[in-house]
This record gives C-alpha cells, structure tokens and sequence, in this order.
C-alpha cells in the first residue's frame, strides 16, 4: 500500500547536483533533502524540472529517488516523483515501478508534452495512468511547456477519479479559471501553485500549497508564506509574498535551474552549479543578483522568530 499524500503546505522539487565533470554528487543531494525537510517543507518532489531528469540515466533517477525516499522516510514526509512523457503505456511501466517500491505518496505527472493530444486524448492518457499505473497522481498543467492546455471543466473531470489527488498550476495566468478552480476544486483534489513569482496572490485565493522551485533557496521564508496564507494573516504574507517574488523573478532569469544552482553553489551547499546540455550555466550577473537576494533574511519571519525566541524564554 502506497503511504498517502498530504498535499498541503510547501513541497520542494530538488535540483539534481552535479560535480564539476557532470557526475551525480549524492552526498548533496541527501543534505539538500534533508535542509529542505528541516526548514519547513512539507514534503519532496524528486525527478521534476528543475531536477533536469530529462538528462538523467535510469540508473541516476534511481539513485536521486532512493536519496529523497531516504530523507522523507526520515521526517515522515511525503516524496513526490515526476514522471513526464507523452508515451502512455512507457508511463503506465514508470508509475509501475514505482508504485512497487511501496515509500513514493504519489506520482507528479504532465499532460502528454509535444504530442498535444486535444483534451479528449488527454483525459484518456490520465485515466489510464490513474487506473493502471497504481500510484496517486498529480496532474502538471503547465501548458507553455507542454503545448496542451487544460480547461477547468478537464480539471474537474480527472478530479472525479480516486487516483488524482491534486493538480500543480502552472498556467502563467491568475485569471478566472484560476479562481474557478481554487474557489471550487473536486473533493478531495489538492490545488499546488507551480508558479513561483505569483504563488502569493494563488495562495490568497485558496490554494492548498505549492511546489516551487525557489524554494529551493529560503524554503523556511516559502513555507512561512503558506503558513501566513492558511491563517489569514493578510499583511505580513503580503509582504512575504512581495519580497519572495522579486526572489523568484531573478531565480528564473534564465532558463530552470541555472540561477539556483549558481545560488547553491555561491552558498556552498552543492559542489558546482554545472547543469546538463541543452542547458548553459547561469551568468555570473544573474546569480549575483539572486543570490544577494537570497541572502537577505525577510523582516516578516525575521521579527516572526524573534518573537517565538522571547516567548521560548519567557519562564512557564
């Protein structure tokens, strides 16, 4: 039986490090799960994007899920993986085998890339994947990537099957649909904002988490953000939000991750900031730009920790 996924809060898809001559480093990749979980995730997303899996062996993609399970068996955190491609049946054998591992809650899952099936085909691609794969599922609709857009009527659709459990939302738009969907989603149907600068305003609106890139860099300001949104303190998470936008836009100055792993790097927790072709390293100006930024530690949870210090002293 696969372990449930609670899909609220702050989940984080881990960039995959690298060593200077582009060899997997596990030793950094196990701490970055592990700064992740302490820092206030909720949980982990190996195998994403921003893990650069298209450019993994078999044999790595193993080795990155084996480290995030490690570290999420250790919290007694939920671990997503992605499994992205437009070949139903190759995806049917990927949620297999991971299903039979028995420790993944649930399975991070676009819409059939490049193919663009219409929404029809799309709809029949999850529910096979949902009735044959026997893992949960998370439907990633990020549209500029995938060249297939989802209607909230799709959306609603595949929230009425058991086995889709939430949806990242990742459209590059807060617009009606948007609000249709946070305002009103499937029972049961978890809605994780996907896009990092504007994930505050979506958080406002309802929705349940996030999976974020970003947070990556500051995961405890990313998780208190959510936190503020879920107990309606309006005016620090706004603030929060503003300042971790500006964050995330300069995280995303060039293409995923490159940005971050230069911050990574710059900070010392991973051995290099190599990334795999087709990707090129970040500049040398955009990771100096994001990495001034992250290092500046936000009022909110600065005066925020202050006041837990004062009352952690306060004698009971």
């Amino acid at each position: 039986m696969n372990p449930e996924a609670n899909l609220t809060g702050l989940f984080v898809p881990l960039v995959t490090p690298f060593t200077d001559d582009l060899r997997l480093a596990p030793d950094a990749l196990a701490a970055l799960a592990d700064e992740a979980l302490s820092g206030g995730a909720a949980g982990l997303v190996a195998l994403g994007t921003t893990a650069e899996a298209a450019t993994l062996t078999s044999e790595e993609k193993r080795a990155v899920v084996r480290i995030c399970s490690a570290a999420c068996q250790a919290h007694g955190a939920p671990l997503i993986v992605g499994v992205g491609t437009n070949d139903t049946a190759a995806a049917i054998g990927s949620l297999r085998e991971l299903a039979a591992r028995g420790d993944v809650a649930a399975a991070l899952v676009p819409a059939p890339p490049y193919t663009r099936p219409g929404e029809a085909g799309t709809l029949a691609h999850f529910t096979a994947l949902a009735e044959h794969g026997g893992l949960p599922l998370v439907v990633y609709d990020i549209p500029y990537r995938t060249g297939q857009p989802l209607t909230t009527g799709t959306l609603h659709a595949l929230g009425q099957l058991p086995e889709v459990v939430g949806v990242k939302y990742a459209t590059g738009a807060i617009d009606a649909a948007a609000m249709e969907l946070v305002g009103s989603p499937p029972p049961g149907f978890s809605v994780l904002g996907g896009d990092d600068a504007v994930i505050s305003p979506l958080l406002a609106a309802g929705a349940h988490g996030a999976i974020l890139a970003s947070a990556n860099v500051r995961t405890a300001d990313f998780a208190e953000l959510i936190s503020l949104w879920r107990r309606d303190a309006a005016g620090p998470a706004r603030r929060l939000g503003a300042e971790l936008a500006r964050l995330s836009a300069a995280l995303f100055a060039e293409p995923n991750p490159t940005v971050i792993k230069g911050v990574l790097h710059a900070q010392g927790r991973i051995p290099s900031p190599a990334v795999r072709l087709p990707l090129l390293a970040a500049s040398p100006d955009s990771v100096r730009r994001a990495a001034d930024l992250a290092a500046e530690r936000s009022q909110v949870t600065s005066v925020r920790g202050l006041a837990l210090a004062s009352d952690a002293a306060r004698p009971s």
